[in-house]
């Protein structure tokens, strides 16, 4: 260690543990994590970012990736925070919890123009060629259903233009991502109609691997609720970006 970081600590100045490492944060490409002017932002980066800052932990790198590979890197990596991630029972094992930032519905979307697709139950929609991103929640939901006409994508993107191009029928998402692709792609959001909404309302977390030094874990944790309980997670979730 650093003679000047050693007499830190000695004396007690910095009041907590040193970061051995910068901490990755790593998110995917939603209507509350996105990319603008080369910085990721988004109501649910502000969160996360606040809740570090309050933590103490400044020395961190955000970054968006296919959610394949942010999962990949915080399920096998130390030191990796990741954004949103849907709390599940299958995964509660997988990752050290840290705050629920928002909790979200998924609804079945198809083409308004497509009078052919017919929706009235879950059941119904497996007949259906259904695109997902891979290792979502979503991916792993309807895999568990019995569905088999699942077709993935790396990237929200990637996804809704299958949807366009008729390539899928249907894409599972929450109606704030339909608007913001929507928007993206210059079409009315109106062209595009919800269906049909499963029973599987989801969490969305922001978590740590599993091998993330425990004094990171506490004070993120803490942080987060302090934020929690002065009401500021619901304020920055509810801004308009």
């Amino acid at each position: 260690m650093h003679p000047i970081a050693w007499i830190a600590c000695s004396l007690g100045l910095l009041g907590m543990t040193l970061q051995a490492a910068p901490l990755r944060v790593v998110t995917e490409d939603t209507a509350y994590s996105y990319l603008q002017d080369g910085q990721v932002s988004g109501t649910a980066s502000q969160v996360v970012e606040a809740t570090l800052q309050r933590a103490g932990l400044t020395d961190y790198h955000v970054a968006l990736y296919p959610w394949a590979r942010a999962y990949d890197m915080a399920l096998s990596e130390p030191g990796v925070l990741i954004y949103l991630i849907a709390r599940t029972p299958e995964r509660e094992a997988l990752f050290r919890w840290v705050g629920e930032i928002m909790r979200i519905e998924y609804h079945f979307y198809k083409l308004r123009s497509r009078d052919d697709i017919q929706v009235p139950d879950l059941e119904a929609a497996k007949g259906y060629r259904i695109g997902v991103l891979r290792e979502d929640v979503r991916h792993q939901y309807l895999q568990a259903k019995g569905f088999h006409k699942i077709v993935v994508a790396a990237q929200n993107g990637e996804n809704f233009r299958r949807l366009l191009n008729g390539q899928v029928d249907l894409v599972p998402m929450p109606e704030q991502d339909i608007v913001v692709l929507c928007n993206e792609a210059g079409i009315d959001p109106a062209s595009v109609e919800r269906v049909f909404t499963p029973d599987a309302a989801t969490q969305l977390y922001m978590a740590y691997s599993r091998q993330t030094d425990d004094d990171v874990v506490s004070r993120t944790q803490a942080a987060f609720e302090q934020l929690r309980a002065e009401g500021v997670v619901t304020e920055l979730m509810a801004a308009q970006h």
